[in-house]
C-alpha cells in the first residue's frame, strides 16, 4: 500500500469561468426533522467552489431546506410523510442529467423507500457519487454487490459505526485496526473515507492518514459538511482520490480554524462551514 502525504491543490477557475462551468453538484438528502443535513451538504458544496448546487429532498422538508440553503435550488421528492418514498427513484434519475456529481445520504432515514431510491441511483448514475450516512446504512452488508457494478466512481464516507455495518463487524473492531478497516471498505468497490481521529482515505492501493482536526469536530453535522466539500472538489475537476484527500485535510483545517476563533467546546458544524473557504487556500 502506497502511503500518501502530499496534499493536492484544488482545481483553479479560469478567468472566463461562470457558474455553469465551476462545478455542478446534485444533492439528495434530508427528511422531515433532518432538513439541516441536506442544507449543510448544499452550503458546504458552494463554500468549496461549486458553481451550482441543486437539492432534492422529501417534500415534507423542502421549504425548510430552501430557507436554510438560499443559494441552492431545490426540488421536492415524493415521501411517506417524512422520508423518501420509492416513487422518488425515477425522479432522481431524471434529475441526474447534466450534473457532474451526486451527493447522497445525509438525513434520508432508513426506510424501504429510501433504500429503493439509493439503490436505483447507484445502479444508474453514470457520474461520481459521494455516499454518506443513511445512504450507507440502507446498503449495510450488501454494499459490495451494489458498489462493485457501479458505472462510475463511488466515494463512501462512513464513521466507525457505519463502517461496521458495511463490513459486518463492530465499531470496536473497526477502531482496533483502522487501516485494515479502510482497506476492507475500499475492497467493497469504492474510495473509502473512514472518518474519526486520523481520518483515513484509501482506494485499495493508496492510503492517506489525516493530521488536521480536533475533538471539537465531534459534533452533529460535521460529516455533512465534509460530504458537500468532497462533492464540490470532484465536480470542480479533481480526481476522486485526490479530492477526498484534500477534502479531509481541509475539513480538519476548517475545524482547527474554527476552534482558534471559538474554542473547542461548543463548536458547531456551522462554525466549521464558515471556515471552509479559508481552509481550502492551500
Amino acid at each position: 500500500m502506497d502511503r500518501v502525504t502530499d496534499i493536492p491543490r484544488p482545481s483553479m477557475r479560469p478567468p472566463d469561468a461562470h457558474k455553469g462551468t465551476a462545478g455542478l453538484v446534485l444533492v439528495v438528502a434530508g427528511s422531515r426533522g433532518m432538513a439541516g443535513a441536506a442544507s449543510l451538504v448544499g452550503n458546504a458544496a458552494l463554500k468549496s467552489g461549486a458553481g451550482l448546487v441543486k437539492i432534492g429532498t422529501a417534500g415534507a422538508a423542502l421549504d425548510t431546506v430552501a430557507v436554510l440553503a438560499p443559494c441552492c435550488t431545490t426540488f421536492p421528492l415524493p415521501d411517506d410523510g417524512a422520508c423518501l418514498a420509492r416513487e422518488a427513484a425515477p425522479i432522481v434519475l431524471d434529475h441526474l442529467k447534466g450534473w457532474q456529481v451526486l451527493a447522497m445520504g445525509p438525513g434520508l432515514g432508513q426506510t424501504d423507500g429510501v433504500a429503493a431510491v439509493v439503490q436505483a441511483a447507484l445502479a444508474h448514475a453514470a457520474i461520481p457519487v459521494v455516499l454518506d450516512a443513511d445512504g450507507l446504512n440502507v446498503l449495510g452488508s450488501h454494499a459490495a454487490s451494489v458498489l462493485k457494478v457501479r458505472p462510475a466512481p463511488t466515494i463512501i464516507t462512513p464513521h466507525p459505526g457505519e463502517a461496521a455495518r458495511l463490513l459486518g463487524t463492530s465499531a470496536a473492531e473497526v477502531q482496533q485496526d483502522r487501516p485494515a478497516a479502510a482497506t476492507a471498505l475500499a475492497a467493497l468497490g469504492a474510495i473509502a473515507v473512514l472518518k474519526g481521529h486520523g481520518t483515513i482515505v484509501c482506494d485499495g492501493r493508496r492510503m492517506y492518514v489525516n493530521t488536521t482536526g480536533n475533538p471539537g469536530m465531534a459534533t452533529a453535522g460535521a460529516g455533512d459538511v465534509l460530504t458537500g466539500m468532497l462533492s464540490a472538489l470532484v465536480a470542480g475537476g479533481m480526481q476522486p482520490f485526490d479530492a477526498a484527500v484534500l477534502a479531509v485535510w481541509a475539513h480538519g483545517r476548517a475545524g482547527d480554524l474554527a476552534a482558534e476563533r471559538r474554542g473547542i467546546l461548543g463548536l458547531t458544524a456551522l462554525d466549521i462551514l464558515d471556515c471552509v473557504p479559508q481552509a481550502l487556500q492551500v
